[in-house]
């Protein structure tokens, strides 16, 4: 991995031609993506930034957290369902019908429907996709449940501050890691847009190239933590999501092309 490197990204502001996805590419050839590149006649390349890591169920097990006696879940990320089911599942832990579901935006929650019968009664999110609005939701239940927040070791303190602020009976069972990846070759392209989806990728974007420079280069990012991390990292954002008219990272960088075709 590339720690001292600096590869400058300078990038023509008549056109968008190249533009960066930093997840992996969709299965199959149906995708929203795919529509839109042909669409602008764009050159669109996928390669994620980050690599999720298991924490095998012997290493869960030495945290001591009994998922049975928590009645709900936090989730701030797809990756955090995903090992949330993974190791239940690797542990014979049956999750009880009656547990409450708390997501950071509508699309973590309807998420769930790949684990579970999605029922509204149970399943809540954040309207806006803020910690704030997330925290609100949660007040109308917490003096009645007990919370499990599943995370990687990198999680977001300010959601555990404020359990412990609230007084909240909670854990933060640990249950994946995030690792940079080695993305030297793929930022060397130069891309016109680039799309970010995690903290973790704007993190491994600035752990590869320390002295990276915006220099042009159009940046997106998806929901109010990635917005936070980019921000912070020296980027700045010309496309965001999800935004009530932008409820996708596709459907925002359609209105940035269009509006960009126009000028």
């Amino acid at each position: 991995m590339a720690k001292n490197s600096s590869i400058p990204n300078v990038v023509s502001s008549k056109a968008v031609r190249k533009v960066l996805i930093t997840q992996p590419k969709p299965d199959g050839d149906k995708s929203p993506y795919f529509d839109l590149a042909k669409k602008y006649n764009l050159s669109l390349d996928f390669h994620p930034f980050i690599v999720i890591d298991s924490i095998p169920a012997k290493e869960f097990r030495k945290q001591k957290i009994e998922i049975a006696s928590y009645s709900a879940v936090i989730f701030t990320s797809r990756n955090a369902i995903d090992h949330f089911f993974r190791i239940c599942d690797e542990i014979k832990m049956s999750i009880s019908q009656g547990t409450k579901y708390f997501c950071i935006t509508e699309a973590v929650a309807l998420y769930l429907q790949k684990f579970i019968l999605y029922r509204k009664r149970k399943v809540f999110y954040s309207a806006d996709g803020t910690n704030k609005c997330l925290f609100d939701v949660i007040s109308k239940h917490k003096d009645n449940e007990k919370f499990l927040y599943p995370c990687s070791e990198s999680f977001d303190s300010e959601i555990t501050n404020w359990l412990i602020m609230n007084n909240c009976e909670h854990a933060t069972p640990i249950l994946y890691k995030i690792i940079s990846n080695d993305i030297t070759d793929v930022i060397a392209k130069n891309y016109d847009v680039i799309c970010f989806f995690t903290p973790g990728g704007v993190k491994s974007l600035m752990q590869n190239f320390p002295k990276y420079k915006q220099n042009g280069t159009t940046i997106g990012a998806f929901g109010v933590n990635t917005f936070k991390a980019a921000e912070q990292a020296g980027l700045v954002l010309q496309i965001k999501a999800p935004l009530p008219q932008a409820p996708s990272m596709v459907s925002a960088l359609e209105i940035y092309l269009s509006s960009f075709k126009k000028k």
